[in-house]
């Protein structure tokens, strides 16, 4: 392995360790090199992946209440989300001018949902893009899906 491809995995399996566990830092240490982590696998390009098990455990999302539903969830309803038939989730078709505005804003949403560690399923075709929200923790609804529902529709605002 090249000085340079050592230097760059070394940085990335740091950055991740970090960014996946901050609790890490007392156990590894400041000088601790990040090749020294468990891996979970070794890719054929000598890629390291840390343990998920480093992972930082986040709180259980629960149902929307009853209460929730008559206020938040109207609020979306009212804004053109629509129940999924079936299944406890929400769902709205976004229409653009061109598919760069639908991929750009897909970016967007992707980012956040990263950030939330919440995703959508979706679908996008051109200048189309179907999105549905439903929290598969909690077995449906949950505020994490409402948060991420408006903010497609704020961000979606910006491409009118």
């Amino acid at each position: 392995m090249s000085t340079l491809t050592r230097s760059a995995l070394t940085v990335f399996c740091s950055v991740v360790t970090r960014r996946l566990a901050p609790s890490l830092g007392p156990l590894l240490g400041p000088s601790s090199p990040a090749l020294r982590l468990p891996v979970l696998h070794q890719s054929p390009s000598n890629i390291l992946i840390p343990l998920a098990s480093y992972a930082t455990k986040r709180k259980m999302a629960t149902k929307l209440t009853d209460a929730e539903r008559q206020t938040e969830l109207k609020a979306l309803l009212d804004a053109g989300w629509k129940m999924v038939d079936g299944r406890d989730a929400i769902n709205k078709t976004f229409m653009f001018k061109n598919f760069m505005d639908a991929w750009s804003w897909m970016g967007r949403v992707a980012m956040s949902g990263e950030k939330a560690d919440h995703h959508p399923e979706w679908f996008n075709v051109y200048n189309k893009v179907e999105v549905t929200w439903s929290t598969h923790d909690c077995g449906g609804l949950s505020a994490r899906d409402i948060k991420m529902a408006t903010l497609c529709d704020d961000k979606f605002n910006k491409y009118k």
